[in-house]
């Protein structure tokens, strides 16, 4: 048994250095994908900080911020997604499960229309929407609405000691209803408004700065310390309520702890770079399939593995982008949809997740 146990935990050792090195290449290959025309050795001596003033802004003030956004919120989002899918005991839960995203769409949409590039302040002046435009506080009100959507539905599921069918049900009514708000800002919204707003809602790595990487760096780190320390009781839940009753496991509790954690960093990562779909969904599927379920791996690897997708996908997209990047938002929804109807599909994936 010792033997078996001491190869296990060398073959988890051995995935998650292997992930991590994977995330460490893919890094410094998407910082030298760009339209600058720079060339490898350009970068390179960018990176010393030893090449040209244009070269040096370009690698440390864009490249760089943008890389590491992609590497945190992929982490926050993948790990999200595994917790919600342990917690819910549901193979197809998501950040967007509690309505996470629709209710931040909604409050950036809040923002910007109303209060900075809307019919009550700005309206139509280009110039004025520029000056009055606060990209904190559109982030600081994707946020407070998607705890507060978190809040209700966790609230009002209490009542059902929080059974995971009723969570899912109430996170699909609550986000058809911060959609329809949505929809009924935009039907009223000006045409400078508008296209703020609809800008804002693409899932865009180009907007991170280094302080808004160190808030979501400080929040993805905290949740991960927080879920690996549950990391044995979500492998109780895995064999049920009533399994995890009988050691003594507070279901409701927990559920409640995983869920609101999850979405919270969930929140964070969309209040700052807008919606990025299908990281918080594929990537737990695709670690529960190589690797099985044991969340003293899962949780690691399919951060890394978020980390990974969202690397790759910005990278792709900026190198279709033809001078501009695409919305990495668009592309890992358009790469991963098809996979994922492969994997369901495939032979392996006839068996439960």
């Amino acid at each position: 048994m010792t033997s078996e146990y001491t190869k296990a935990e060398k073959k988890r050792i051995w995935i998650v250095l292997l992930l991590c090195l994977a995330v460490v290449l893919l890094f410094f290959l998407s910082l030298m994908v760009g339209s600058s025309g720079m060339s490898v050795s350009d970068c390179l001596q960018a990176l010393m900080k030893q090449g040209s003033a244009v070269n040096n802004r370009i690698l440390w003030n864009i490249r760089i911020p943008r890389a590491l956004a992609a590497v945190i919120a992929g982490a926050g989002l993948a790990m999200s997604g595994l917790v919600m899918q342990t917690g819910l005991n549901n193979s197809m839960a998501s950040p967007s499960t509690l309505g996470v995203t629709n209710a931040a769409v909604f409050g950036a949409n809040l923002s910007i229309i109303v209060f900075a590039g809307g019919f009550l302040t700005t309206g139509n002046n280009f110039h004025n929407f520029d000056t009055a435009a606060n990209p904190y506080a559109t982030s600081l009100m994707a946020f407070l609405f998607s705890l507060l959507s978190v809040l209700m539905i966790l609230g009002l599921c209490s009542l059902r000691s929080f059974s995971p069918n009723v969570v899912v049900l109430a996170g699909i009514a609550m986000g058809s209803l911060w959609t329809a708000a949505t929809t009924i800002l935009q039907f009223y919204a000006t045409d400078v408004g508008l296209s703020a707003a609809v800008i804002w809602n693409f899932g865009d790595l180009g907007r991170a700065t280094y302080r808004t990487d160190g808030i979501m760096a400080a929040t993805v780190a905290l949740g991960f310390v927080f879920f690996y320390g549950m990391r044995w009781i979500y492998n109780a839940l895995l064999s049920g309520d009533i399994t995890a009753g009988t050691m003594g496991i507070s279901v409701g509790t927990i559920r409640f702890l995983a869920l609101l954690v999850s979405a919270i960093v969930t929140a964070v990562c969309v209040s700052f770079l807008g919606i990025i779909g299908f990281v918080g969904i594929i990537c737990p599927h695709i670690v529960k399939r190589l690797w099985g379920q044991d969340h003293r791996l899962t949780i690691p690897a399919s951060a890394l593995t978020g980390s990974i997708l969202l690397l790759l996908a910005d990278t792709f997209a900026r190198s279709l982008g033809n001078g501009s990047a695409l919305p990495v938002g668009a592309i890992t929804s358009a790469l991963g949809g098809p996979f994922f109807l492969l994997l369901i599909f495939s032979g392996r994936g006839r068996g439960k997740c």
